[in-house]
């Protein structure tokens, strides 16, 4: 326990503050979506429920979860604890089925109401870049804590897996939620293993089918097998965010803070009531500007 802490330590402090700034780097030189709002004022707004996100974590998810992992693995407790398997195999498949559960635990979180009224913070950011990645109402992160308690000990994850799956997650999810413009050959060959940005970005649409797509986190193959993945659909169509929820007022940190608690508005209609839906093949693309029709 105490060397995987050292590990942990030792690596995650540098890794992804460093991936962090060089995505936002890169996507400021190449950017894969245009802006709608001034990023100053979405930086602190995302900036505040990243932070209190963070503090809820680092009380109660990631000692709870190192906690069920040592517990585990001194009562070889789980799946993986079944057979006597090679560290590296113990890791990979801990890793892999981390990322296969989490798929489900994140389809959860757009399908079950009282839960989509916390996740629904995190889209309703009106642009999506690497400040995104982490913007989540700490009420969602403090009850995500027994879906990951149950997570690790189900699956029998050593201490060491659930670190290295926490790198690899949080790598993951600043890269596909940067707007960070790569060549669309180069895409198409990184997606058919792992999600991209152009996946992602269709999952923070203003369309509700669209947003209720492509749920994986590290792996893309989840959305595959599980007939969820949608694709094909040009960046230059998409506008970010919850149409509910998208007047200036509403990303503010308060607004964001009280949100899951008030009475949820019509998610997926324009502030005018018009429904949002994405217009037939040769029709001019959805417009901003409706917003405020």
């Amino acid at each position: 326990m105490a060397d995987v802490m050292m590990i942990s330590r030792q690596i995650t402090p540098f890794l992804v503050p460093g991936l962090f700034l060089l995505l936002l780097l890169l996507e400021t030189l190449s950017p894969l979506r245009r802006r709608k709002r001034r990023r100053g004022p979405r930086y602190v707004v995302n900036a505040a429920l990243t932070g209190l996100g963070f503090i809820t974590g680092v009380l109660t998810v990631r000692p709870v979860a190192l906690a069920g992992a040592t517990w585990a693995q001194t009562h070889s407790f789980g799946l993986l604890h079944l057979g006597a398997l090679p560290l590296w195999v113990q890791v990979a498949a801990g890793v892999v089925l981390m990322d296969l559960t989490f798929y489900y635990w994140h389809r959860l979180n757009h399908t079950r109401p009282l839960l989509w009224r916390f996740h629904n913070v995190h889209h309703d950011d009106p642009d999506m870049d690497v400040t995104t990645s982490f913007r989540f109402h700490w009420g969602e992160v403090l009850y995500s804590t027994a879906f990951r308690l149950l997570q690790v000990g189900l699956i029998g994850v050593l201490p060491l897996t659930y670190v290295a799956y926490e790198v690899v997650f949080n790598a993951a999810t600043m890269f596909h939620h940067s707007n960070l413009r790569l060549p669309v050959a180069w895409e198409r060959r990184l997606n058919l293993i792992f999600v991209t940005p152009r996946m992602h970005g269709v999952h923070h649409s203003v369309i509700g089918r669209e947003t209720n797509s492509n749920y994986s986190v590290i792996f893309s193959w989840w959305d595959r097998l599980n007939r969820s993945l949608r694709l094909n659909i040009r960046q230059t169509d998409i506008i970010i965010g919850v149409p509910g929820y998208l007047a200036p007022r509403d990303n503010r940190v308060l607004p964001m803070l009280a949100q899951p608690f008030r009475r949820p508005r019509p998610y997926w209609r324009w502030p005018s009531g018009r429904a949002v839906v994405r217009p037939p093949a040769g029709e001019p693309p959805l417009n901003p500007k409706v917003m405020a029709d």
